[in-house]
């Protein structure tokens, strides 16, 4: 390929990115196949006939190795988003880049229903250990799988991995999806069987259900308990993650021991966000002291959640208000009623009569 790029000063065009691409694949590969793609994407866009690219021009302006920019391309053709359109049978580098509307490939993935075995076998994208090797390095996919391997109670095979990954490309499927499919499967039905837990990613995707919001709703209609976990996991910002099994138990009391409401229960989850970071067990805490309390209703919260007001501070607020009066309050000072030369005559009897006392002696005073 002999192409050459002229590049101006200033570039003030724009290149439109579509979601799908930033939702669906970005987070399925590693900054450098994001990069080649992005600037592969930008010079297609350009539709400037004076202007042509090849992949070493792609590797200079990216300074990496051309072998990159190569392996980038085969991972994009891998995931199919983009077609190779050779221009020599016989010379596998010498290829033009087709990017493929990816609208058009969600409404095929979305809007075709997988109803038997033979369709399956259609899809253009079988996960090989290459794949596993960089998908591990992206860290929603490697968080995902961490999360699967605890809700499974065991690690995954490499060969199990790599079906998920499948999955995810083949239903175009996000990694929480998954990993709430692995929930739904392990904690409702009790099974842990990849077969069943693919069965079930199959009827969401039948059913539309690809992105977490569609997957709330689904569970409102068909899965209440479930719904409820979703609603308070993403209530306190962790909609990323299921509850633990510890977790789920304290969910379930709330309703169907304390027979809450779901707005009580986020009103305690917003009563929780006082402090920082508040766990499952905190606002199980508030909650609790609701039961304790009679509270049945957000309305009673204001009227029965009041502190009772100490003693010592009743105490204290009393004795400023109202001084309490003793006997000592209408005492009438004698002295007003004798005079100096008085008092005096008096304080020295009581000294002679104390000094003979103290003798022995009895001396009339």
């Amino acid at each position: 390929m002999n192409f050459f790029l002229e590049t101006t000063d200033i570039d003030l065009g724009n290149t439109p990115i579509e979601n799908i691409f930033i939702n669906d694949y970005m987070p399925m590969a590693n900054g450098t196949y994001v990069k080649v793609y992005l600037l592969g994407y930008k010079y297609a866009y350009d539709k400037d006939n004076n202007i042509s690219v090849d992949n070493e021009t792609i590797a200079k302006n990216l300074n990496m190795p051309l072998t990159e920019v190569l392996e980038a391309w085969d991972f994009w053709e891998g995931k199919g988003i983009i077609e190779k359109i050779y221009q020599d049978e016989n010379d596998k580098f010498n290829y033009r880049i087709k990017f493929l509307n990816l609208k058009q490939l969600y409404i095929k993935n979305n809007y075709k229903p997988i109803n038997t075995q033979d369709s399956l076998t259609n899809k253009t994208y079988t996960s090989s250990v290459d794949d596993l090797v960089e998908a591990n390095r992206n860290p929603a996919i490697n968080n995902m799988f961490k999360n699967i391997d605890y809700i499974m109670r065991r690690p995954l095979a490499p060969n199990e991995k790599n079906k998920v990954l499948e999955w995810m490309f083949n239903y175009n499927m996000d990694p929480d999806i998954i990993e709430k499919a692995f929930f739904y499967g392990v904690e409702k039905k009790g099974r842990r069987r990849l077969n069943y837990i693919e069965g079930i990613i199959r009827n969401w995707y039948d059913e539309g259900i690809t992105n977490v919001e569609a997957l709330q709703e689904h569970l409102k209609v068909n899965n209440e308990k479930f719904y409820r976990y979703e609603r308070v996991m993403k209530y306190l910002g962790r909609a990323s993650r299921n509850p633990t099994e510890s977790e789920v138990k304290v969910i379930d009391k709330w309703f169907d021991e304390y027979n809450f409401s779901m707005e009580m229960v986020l009103k305690g989850c917003e009563n929780s966000k006082k402090t920082s970071n508040p766990s499952i067990n905190y606002i199980d805490g508030i909650l609790t002291s609701w039961y304790e309390k009679g509270i049945k209703s957000v309305e009673e919260i204001e009227i029965k959640d009041k502190l009772p007001e100490r003693k010592e501070e009743k105490k204290a607020t009393s004795f400023v208000r109202k001084a309490v009066p003793n006997r000592f309050h209408n005492f009438e000072q004698r002295t007003s009623k004798y005079t100096a030369e008085e008092l005096e005559e008096i304080a020295r009897r009581k000294r002679e009569k104390y000094y003979f006392n103290n003798k022995g002696e009895v001396k009339d005073v």
